[in-house]
């Protein structure tokens, strides 16, 4: 007997510009993500301008669906007016929620411009009930989980889950652990929580053992677990592609609308239907992801390189004006290639704007035909040609005419026995009056949200309604006509009396009063400089004699020796007991310094209130304002982002009101992950980078570490961290990674 559902999940899609998002939208998308030019995690994709964000927004608004703009990258200390002004701008188009990862980000949206909902970036690596709950505290509406986790996971998280979850559905994978990857970042600055990734896990890499593509993912595809996901209860179902063009964004969102309008679980035939749709994507592989204990071990082919598309055929010629191949598949004009270099790189994209069959100009080749394509790329010898998408309908004449959103007005609405006033809160025009007929309610009164609801609905082409409170001083009753006629009259005059220049939005005060604030935000009277040096203990660490250190041990090596406990920054839900067991031990052994490295640990330390609390690797702290997040959460002090330059640290000492830490040598990971990963010890790759590949044996995370060590020199004001747990000291190759030159 099939149980009956439970409400269909939002399915929300990626828009990499506006056309992709009216698609989603046209092709049955809830709702979109988008990002706007700057602070957002897909910066190599279009991305928007303010006015086609308005438009996108106009648009969704007009067919009843949702838009969440995406703030989701670290912001440096120098960059928070700017993210301030981006708030402020937003303010106009009013999108439905902000998707952000910084939590200087979060602290500036919730205290200065609360209107959109807060979505938690899976970039900000929430995995468990404790980090939810920390979620929540911080007043995030929805999580956008982690996706190394389990459905087993999922499902247990969700259960008493005081916040929405939304979870990737379909769409490329990162090999690592969210918001902790360092690996594009390491080999040149190009920062992937920074929204700059340049996917060097894609690469081929050299072992003792053999070489392959240790961290390269197949895709995620889930159409076989989406009831699962409706039973649940699960709040959004996310596709990601915002890198995609419109015709992946077409077939995935169609593919998965098909199968949440069952009312019942997809049997063969239906699910038949919606992976021949999907089959259009040309992604990698499709897998489990990290859903399923079988897919963990199997989600990385090594000896594949999984390039993203439709296998076509390998370049056989370059020419100064292009290239030819045999091609293995029908090809039209307007379709798009990569060019994948077969040390697994990622290679050029372009699409096909004119190409010749047997030396003739053609709109088409067919499977078996050598055909030469015209580009003014650099191609890649021997590199092998992937279909990576369709021609499609550039919407161009619909595109042109779309219009950008109404102004709003915030509505103050005021019902008596015998009238209705209308007060426009962000506008200078005088306040609106209007008889009202009603009788005494015997027993349905008119409600406030009633109220609410009617005058949502305006009339006028320039004006829409913003925000909206309704107060009514009795209990009457009015007819559903009389409450019509007056919102019609209200919008008539509207649209005759509101001066469009006088419009405005409380974020006009907000973005002033932030930027007051942030003027009088000083250094902490504590410098953490007179502090002492923090030093992480490896298995194998000495140190010299009479030298004053705290000594910090990981939770699971805890010691007499031990003046520190770090908390891993992953912890699964089945062993978030066992994880509190070892704090409370830890704790009735005298420690009491406790440092966090992911923001739900916050949630385990509760109960002990005389302890303090450090911040450390992997949790990001750029800004002040995480800072002073960090600070309400009860932080005492902070260890500065690991991937920042000189000159950002020294803002971020300048401006926080905790003593700041910094890591200054060691050997961080650069990826950390739960997928099985068929390398162990020493690997390069064919730059001759090289690196160390590790699992712990307490978490069974695998880890790749740089081979040489992360080394750089004191910062005034600044306390110091070494990480000995996988370095030596007086290492001879080392490296200064971002410190010495501007993270991008």
């Amino acid at each position: 007997m099939i149980e009956k559902t439970k409400n269909i999940p939002e399915l929300l899609a990626p828009a990499g510009n506006l056309q992709a998002g009216i698609t989603a939208i046209d092709a049955g998308a809830d709702a979109v993500y988008a990002g706007l030019s700057k602070f957002n995690a897909r910066e190599r994709s279009e991305n928007f301008s303010f006015n086609d964000m308005s438009r996108l927004v106009a648009y969704a608004r007009r067919h009843s669906r949702k838009v969440y703009v995406t703030l989701n990258t670290l912001i440096k200390e120098r960059e928070l007016p700017e993210i301030a002004g981006f708030l402020a701008e937003l303010g106009r188009i009013r999108p439905d929620g902000v998707i952000v990862q910084d939590l200087g980000v979060l602290r500036i949206i919730r205290e200065y411009f609360p209107d959109p909902e807060i979505h938690a970036s899976t970039q900000m690596g929430f995995h468990n009930s404790a980090g939810l709950r920390i979620a929540a505290e911080m007043g995030v509406k929805r999580v956008i989980l982690e996706r190394q986790i389990t459905l087993e996971e999922l499902q247990a998280m969700q259960q008493d889950s005081p916040v929405e979850l939304e979870v990737f559905v379909h769409g490329a994978l990162c090999c690592c652990l969210s918001g902790q990857c360092l690996f594009s970042s390491w080999l040149g600055g190009w920062s992937g929580n920074r929204g700059k990734c340049k996917q060097p896990c894609r690469r081929r890499f050299y072992s003792g053992q053999g070489n392959g593509f240790f961290f390269s993912t197949q895709d995620l595809s889930t159409l076989d677990l989406v009831y699962r996901f409706r039973q649940m209860g699960i709040a959004s179902l996310k596709i990601e592609g915002r890198l995609r063009k419109p015709d992946y964004v077409k077939n995935a969102v169609a593919a998965y609308r098909l199968l949440l309008d069952s009312p019942t679980a997809p049997d063969r035939k239906l699910l038949g239907e919606a992976r021949k749709i999907l089959s259009a994507t040309y992604g990698r592989k499709w897998s489990h992801g990290f859903y399923s204990e079988q897919s963990l071990r199997t989600l990385i082919k090594h000896d594949s390189p999984g390039a993203a598309g439709l296998l076509c055929g390998h370049v056989e010629l370059n020419t100064a004006k292009g290239f030819s191949f045999k091609t293995a598949h029908r090809l039209y004009l307007g379709d798009r290639l990569r060019i994948q270099p077969l040390n697994g790189d990622e290679g050029p994209a372009l699409t096909v704007t004119a190409m010749s069959v047997n030396g003739h100009p053609a709109l088409k080749a067919t499977s078996g035909q050598e055909c030469t394509m015209s580009c003014d790329k650099e191609i890649p010898e021997k590199g092998l040609v992937y279909k990576i998408g369709e021609n499609y309908d550039e919407m161009q004449g619909k595109l042109a005419g779309l219009p950008e959103l109404r102004s709003a007005l915030d509505l103050q609405i005021n019902i008596s026995a015998n009238s209705i006033q209308v007060n426009i809160l962000n506008s200078g025009s005088p306040a609106w009056e209007h008889p009202l007929m009603t009788q005494p309610a015997r027993h349905h009164p008119l409600v406030p949200q009633k109220a609410v609801m009617e005058f949502m609905a305006s009339t006028s082409q320039e004006l829409r309604a913003g925000n909206i409170h309704a107060v009514i001083d009795g209990e009457y009753f009015v007819p559903a006509s009389e409450l019509k006629k007056a919102r019609r009259a209200f919008w008539d005059w509207a649209r005759e009396n509101v001066n469009f220049d006088n419009i405005f939005g409380n974020n006009v005060e907000a973005l002033e009063k932030f930027r007051k604030d942030y003027l009088q935000t000083g250094k902490t009277a504590i410098n953490a400089a007179e502090l002492p040096e923090t030093i992480v203990m490896g298995p194998q660490t000495r140190l010299p004699a009479k030298r004053r250190a705290i000594k910090a041990y990981s939770i699971f090596e805890i010691n007499r020796m031990a003046d520190e406990a770090i908390i891993p920054p992953f912890c699964p839900e089945k062993h978030l007991a066992s994880l509190r067991r070892m704090i409370k031990d830890a704790y009735e052994r005298k420690i009491r310094r406790f440092r966090v490295t992911g923001l739900f640990a916050f949630d385990l330390l509760r109960e002990y209130p005389d302890i303090q609390i450090f911040t450390g690797f992997p949790l990001p702290v750029c800004n002040s304002y995480a800072v002073r997040e960090l600070a309400a959460l009860h932080a005492a002090k902070i260890q500065g982002w690991i991937e920042l330059e000189r000159e950002a640290l020294n803002d971020l000492v300048e401006k926080s009101v905790l003593p700041v830490e910094i890591y200054r040598y060691g050997r961080p990971p650069l990826l950390a992950t739960r997928a099985h990963i068929a390398a162990d010890g020493e690997i390069k790759d064919i730059r001759n980078h090289r690196f160390v590949v590790k699992e712990n044996r307490y978490t069974h995370i695998t880890g790749l570490y740089p081979k040489s060590v992360f080394s750089i020199p004191r910062l005034p004001g600044t306390a110091d961290y070494y990480d000995l747990s996988n370095a030596d000291w007086n290492a001879k190759e080392i490296e200064s990674f971002n410190f010495e030159h501007t993270l991008m």
